[in-house]
């Protein structure tokens, strides 16, 4: 599975998971079974409220799923009728998300499980 993570930095697999999709300063792609790992800057970071087009800084990229920390209705939305996982994580880290997909412990989002105001009284961390 190709699984992409929102980062803060380009770490590697050491890299902070983002506490938000369409803040993230990188995207981390991980081919969890080779383990070939590579980072895809956002082109995307700065649009308007309700103006995320979460696709686009993936144009081209070809991934099964994305493990996001935080993540508003319209850009889960938009990523779920591309036909996309999307899993919320609470790890710390890319490493750490990738050992939990595997594990099977990683919680499938849900609209629910969006933040309902960008990280202000959602469920954003």
């Amino acid at each position: 599975m190709k699984l992409c993570i929102p980062a803060t930095e380009d770490q590697g697999l050491e890299s902070p998971v983002s506490a938000h999709f369409g803040s993230a300063k990188l995207f981390v792609i991980v081919d969890t079974e080779s383990g070939a790992i590579r980072a895809v800057p956002n082109r995307n970071l700065h649009q308007g409220h309700g103006m995320c087009q979460p696709l686009r800084p993936l144009a081209g990229e070809q991934v099964d799923g994305i493990a996001v920390g935080g993540i508003g209705m319209g850009a889960l939305g938009k990523l779920l009728a591309a036909g996309l996982k999307v899993y919320v994580t609470r790890e710390r880290t890319v490493g750490e998300t990738v050992s939990a997909l595997k594990a099977g412990t990683l919680e499938e989002a849900t609209p629910a499980a969006a933040c309902s105001q960008h990280g202000h009284g959602g469920t954003c961390h």
